[in-house]
């Protein structure tokens, strides 16, 4: 029982918000988040990076190919992106994996001490 217990306050937590999704949804919806969070970070880079060279981005924009600059960041961009949701898809389906069993070994316990207090409480009634 304290097993149970030191899992549903803690670990179990985790676990049980994790196991009521189906798992295309969980790790979806985690992946989009990444992409999301991804996505501001290039942004805030490349403002970061105009910003501290702003005074040279300035002299040369004349001469910046402008259509080549955004193509190179926008390809940037894909990979950075691309390598981000794949590393995002495998922790989150490792993640997902794990709190699956957790739960499993927890409802399993749980049958287990649901089944000693139907034996317990038929012993009782026979005592009676």
């Amino acid at each position: 029982m304290t097993r149970l217990a030191a899992f549903e306050t803690g670990e179990g937590r985790k676990s049980m918000a994790i196991g009521s999704y189906f798992r295309s949804d969980y790790i979806a919806r985690e992946v989009i988040k990444s992409i999301i969070y991804v996505t501001m970070a290039y942004g805030i880079v490349i403002v970061g990076y105009v910003a501290y060279d702003f005074e040279e981005f300035m002299a040369n924009i004349y001469n910046i190919d402008l259509l080549q600059l955004g193509k190179t960041l926008l390809y940037r961009y894909l990979a950075v992106v691309g390598i981000y949701a794949l590393v995002t898809y495998i922790i989150y389906s490792f993640r997902y994996r794990k709190a699956r069993k957790n739960l499993r070994i927890y409802y399993n316990n749980l049958r287990r001490l649901n089944s000693m207090y139907k034996k317990e409480a038929s012993s009782q009634s026979e005592d009676s």
